[in-house]
């Protein structure tokens, strides 16, 4: 998201928790703030003095929802009758499995149920903020002669007694992909073009299945059953085990966005 606002001429000030991610940000040619997702003052400072802002992170764990909670609080309380955008991020696993678009009902798995009234907070907001939710799918992208993400852990995970991975459910499971350049496209698309209370789902239209993903990389994989799935890794894999499929038409009709880059199973393949 960071190469795709700098590309489009935005002057971006990005929160960095870490010497290293400070490192990073400036080398990419942004601002580095140093500071958490919990300091709602400084959260609130920079964004009275922003013209837009765009929140992708999220702790990851059991805190999410009160973290998240808090920086709407903080973020939109400080912006508040301003027009300013604010763009906020989902996830597209709330919808639950199926053929889903933005107006498929909330069907969220354990994992990430704490998201839905959150999210109808976002495209609900009537205090003068021009706030916009994005719900990608799998993020994926090339690292290291590798692929990143949520695939490197489902290409590297345990094996059986003949030397199989074990895959989270039957395999058959189709998942909601999106390439991390072609997301942090659409996010500048949203912050400057998207509607209040909008909601777009940040997917490529690529839904391969957990198999497919496995056989391109030449993984000798195995099935496994739900339960087992659910025993070993909770409600991460109750997750997993969604079969969802979606076209993210929405985001290209409204937007003008065109993703571009390889899709997973191109990507996966390559690092073979």
């Amino acid at each position: 998201m960071l190469a795709a606002l700098l590309a489009d001429g935005h002057t971006v000030r990005a929160l960095a928790r870490s010497d290293s991610s400070a490192a990073a940000v400036e080398a990419a040619g942004a601002t580095a703030v140093r500071g958490d997702l919990t300091d709602t003052d400084l959260l609130a400072r920079e964004a009275v003095a922003a013209e837009g802002i765009v929140h992708t992170a999220s702790p990851g764990d059991e805190t999410s929802a009160r973290v998240d909670s808090d920086l709407l609080d903080a973020v939109l309380g400080a912006i508040a009758d301003s027009g300013k955008p604010y763009v906020h991020t989902g996830g597209v696993w709330v919808h639950g499995s199926g053929q889903v678009d933005e107006d498929t009902p909330v069907d969220a798995p354990d994992l990430t149920a704490w998201r839905g009234p959150l999210d109808e907070r976002v495209v609900s907001a009537r205090d003068g903020v021009r706030s916009v939710l994005v719900e990608p799918g799998i993020v994926y992208a090339e690292s290291d002669g590798g692929v990143a993400g949520i695939t490197a852990m489902l290409l590297s995970g345990p094996t059986d007694e003949a030397g199989a991975v074990q895959l989270p459910g039957s395999g058959e499971q189709h998942w909601t992909t999106v390439h991390a350049a072609d997301l942090g496209r659409l996010y500048a698309l949203a912050l400057t073009h998207a509607p209040a209370g909008s909601r777009y789902l940040g997917v490529s239209g690529q839904n391969p299945t957990v198999a497919e993903i496995a056989e391109a990389a030449g993984v000798r994989a195995v099935g496994t059953s739900p339960e087992s799935t659910l025993e070993r890794l909770g409600a991460f894999g109750g997750a997993l085990l969604l079969d969802q499929q979606a076209t993210g038409e929405k985001a290209r009709r409204e937007l003008g966005w065109t993703p571009v880059e390889p899709s997973l199973v191109e990507v996966v393949a390559a690092t073979r």
